[in-house]
């Protein structure tokens, strides 16, 4: 047996369970092909359960091993670390909770404040980085541990209440699907629910619009009295909180 058949068919046994590969290495080799295969399925039912704890008290110990196990079946590690492997678990819950989407909210929430707590750093912009800046031409690029996590519940209030040992509010669906914005705020992952505007603003950033183009389109929402306010004062609020990480002139 070459060293990439006994790879693959090692591989065959822990991610499938698959008896031919397994039978291929001798009959010797069960007990030792079972300690591999527990400790395998050990650590990703870890890493799962470090990764979303809120979703692991949510559920109860005994409904989120069942996901986890489930998740390991359909899903096998597919990246050199293991950092990466929570990142589907969400779409897992999709499957196995149709009728409660809060469940996977609340995964995706807690996996996008994990990605942010591991993202790069992005350098603090100053007022001179700001002082010459040609608004109307200018792109805001966000901060590399921003993102935006579209919701129908209010899996962020769920999070909230755990993350703080309260007891949390029943499962509901938002009267309006709403948006939530996740970043690295100093040292600490955090998030928040933004309002309409503000929601299609940070769209139109994300999509590579320039800061000219969005405060047009909040005129165009708001009227001219109140858009150009408004869009200052979102600008600072992105920059004061440190969403924005660079900008640059089209």
């Amino acid at each position: 047996m070459s060293l990439a058949a006994l790879q693959r068919d090692f591989r065959s046994w822990l991610t499938a369970e698959a008896s031919d590969a397994a039978a291929r290495f001798g009959k010797h080799t069960a007990p030792g092909l079972a300690v591999y295969l527990n400790n395998y399925r050990g650590q990703l039912m870890t890493c799962l359960a470090q990764s979303f704890g809120a979703v692991r008290a949510w559920l109860g110990d005994t409904a989120f091993d069942g996901a986890a196990a489930t998740h390991i079946d359909r899903r096998p590690p597919h990246s050199w670390t293991l950092d990466a492997y929570p990142i589907e678990f969400p779409d897992t819950l999709d499957t196995l909770y149709p009728q409660d989407p809060e469940v996977a909210e609340l995964a995706r929430l807690e996996r996008d404040l994990g990605l942010a707590f591991v993202a790069r750093d992005a350098a603090q912009l100053t007022l001179p980085d700001i002082a010459h800046v040609d608004w109307s031409s200018a792109i805001l690029e966000l901060a590399p541990t921003f993102s935006l996590l579209p919701v129908t519940t209010n899996a962020g209030a769920i999070w909230a209440a755990i993350e703080s040992e309260q007891t949390p509010p029943a499962a509901a669906i938002l009267d309006v699907p709403a948006v939530l914005a996740i970043w690295r705020k100093d040292y600490s992952p955090t998030f928040r629910t933004l309002d309409p505007v503000e929601a299609r603003a940070m769209f139109r950033l994300t999509d590579g619009r320039t800061f000219g183009e969005i405060c047009a389109a909040i005129v165009h929402e708001v009227g001219e009295v109140d858009g150009p306010q408004v869009a200052g004062n979102l600008l600072g609020r992105w920059i004061a909180e440190g969403m924005i990480g660079s900008i640059k002139e089209r």
